[in-house]
């Protein structure tokens, strides 16, 4: 079974806020996975529901961000989950905006809702799902930075970002941690036109690949063939000259 929980600050005034990206990937999952209609358990709405052949149980928790490990750490014991079957998806500043990571393990970085679930598991061996929001420049922006909303121009990276978080998840389960990754960035990259096209290396360049050489068209004569026909000829004429 597997616990995935989406972080974020319950009610209407935080729903479009950046630290509730979490919430948003867990609605996206919802849809996607056509998981249960919502239920109040362990101090969350919980949903339930089959991915890739394996059981999930999803967490919104409604408790504020600070104190998210509560919820966690209910669910978990209940199910006598392991840290490594708890997949966290959290929002990110020290990301650039629509950046993933995924990370396994390891500390909190100041995140309070990880600080809380760090102390609730009291492990810190749980899957997150790191996605960027970006960084204000300043230390004391940080706050209205993460509460304030998504801006127009966020939308479109955001919802592919969203929807590719939800559809790679069974990489994810099968801890290929790479591919899902690829896959997020692609979507984020295609919907905001920023896709790298691979570049055409000149003729004799410091590329990896060897410049390709011309095709010739079909029943053309090469080079080679012509050098080798004006041989035979100019041997042939010295011969009937005598030479």
């Amino acid at each position: 079974m597997r616990l995935l929980v989406g972080l974020g600050n319950p009610g209407p005034k935080h729903r479009d806020n950046r630290h509730n990206i979490g919430f948003m990937a867990a609605d996206e999952i919802v849809r996607r996975y056509n998981l249960s209609a919502p239920r109040a358990r362990f101090q969350s709405d919980t949903f339930e529901g089959t991915i890739d052949g394996e059981k999930v149980l999803l967490l919104k928790p409604t408790t504020f961000m600070n104190e998210s490990g509560r919820a966690v750490g209910e669910a978990a014991r209940f199910f006598k989950l392991a840290p490594e079957d708890i997949i966290v998806i959290h929002d990110e500043i020290d990301l650039a905006a629509g950046k993933v990571r995924v990370k396994r393990g390891g500390g909190h970085a100041g995140h309070n809702g990880l600080r809380s679930i760090h102390a609730h598991l009291g492990s810190p061996d749980y899957v997150r799902v790191r996605l960027g929001v970006g960084h204000p420049g300043d230390k004391e922006k940080v706050h209205g930075h993460v509460l304030s909303d998504f801006s127009k121009q966020d939308q479109k990276w955001l919802e592919a970002e969203l929807d590719a978080v939800a559809q790679a998840l069974p990489a994810l389960f099968a801890e290929r941690d790479s591919d899902f990754m690829s896959q997020v960035t692609m979507a984020v990259q295609q919907a905001t036109g920023k896709s790298r096209k691979p570049s055409v290396k000149p003729a004799g360049g410091s590329g990896s690949e060897a410049p390709r050489e011309k095709e010739e068209a079909p029943g053309a004569t090469t080079a080679a063939e012509e050098t080798s026909i004006g041989a035979a000829l100019n041997r042939a004429l010295s011969k009937f000259r005598g030479g």
